[in-house]
């Protein structure tokens, strides 16, 4: 009996006491159930800034807007011409001499081509048509660089301001303007603000200057179109039907 008690003592050893009653328990963080009530109220956010990324990208794609005193689109192609009539506009590509204070105009166009195909301008068939009276009409070939520099340069420059109609003389063939420091200047700046090539590449803006020698009739411009007939398909038997600004009446 006394060894069955001492075995029942001695069986196995105590446990180490312990807090009751206290159990472990895993929390599991679900955010769902909040950010499903967020949605509604962030959605609009969201899609106000969508619907502007995609419009500024769409933006982004878009040519610039022609800014131009006479405009016409056909085919893929816009042509747009601006008679510089302001006497300060000339400041920045003639700093020194002006052309116009020579009764020369200068006509800003700009050849937009918006199709997949390269075209080539005819920039040496371009005229400027003007009205002399009822019956007749006087075409203006645009003047070259070194054309420009002559009327600059020519003795009793006409009046760009003063009003008289009749045709226009072409510009002489006699005696010629020295060559000296002074006309090649205004022979470069002439050049460098004209239409710098007759490529026009698909999807792409050519702009610059045209010169026509109005001998100051600026009041003929009235009745005056820049007619620009041959404008090519590059690689192709193939024109584009000729362009006709009326300069007469800006566009709107």
């Amino acid at each position: 009996m006394r060894l069955s008690a001492q075995r029942a003592v001695q069986g196995n050893p105590k446990l180490p006491q312990r807090i009751e009653g206290v159990k472990a328990i895993k929390v599991y963080y679900n955010p769902m159930p909040k950010l499903t009530r967020a949605l509604p109220a962030i959605a609009p956010i969201f899609s106000v800034a969508f619907l502007a990324a995609t419009a500024f990208a769409f933006a982004q794609q878009q040519p610039p807007p022609i800014q131009a005193a006479a405009l016409q689109s056909h085919e893929g192609m816009t042509v747009s011409a601006k008679p510089w009539l302001d006497a300060t506009l000339y400041k920045q590509p003639f700093p020194k001499k002006s052309p116009f204070a020579a009764g020369v105009l200068a006509v800003q166009v700009t050849f937009r081509n918006d199709s997949d195909e390269s075209v080539k301008v005819g920039l040496d068939r371009i005229r400027l048509t003007l009205r002399v009276d009822e019956d007749n009409r006087q075409e203006l070939k645009p003047m070259t660089a070194e054309q420009v520099a002559e009327a600059t340069l020519r003795p009793h420059a006409k009046d760009p301001t003063a009003h008289r109609r009749f045709p226009i003389s072409l510009p002489s063939s006699g005696v010629k303007s020295p060559r000296d420091k002074n006309w090649t200047e205004i022979q470069l700046q002439a050049q460098n603000a004209a239409v710098p090539t007759s490529v026009v590449a698909a999807h792409s803006t050519v702009q610059g200057l045209l010169y026509f020698d109005l001998q100051g009739q600026l009041d003929m411009l009235t009745s005056a179109h820049l007619y620009v007939p041959d404008i090519a398909i590059m690689g192709k038997s193939q024109s584009l039907t000729y362009f006709e600004i009326d300069l007469s009446r800006p566009a709107s």
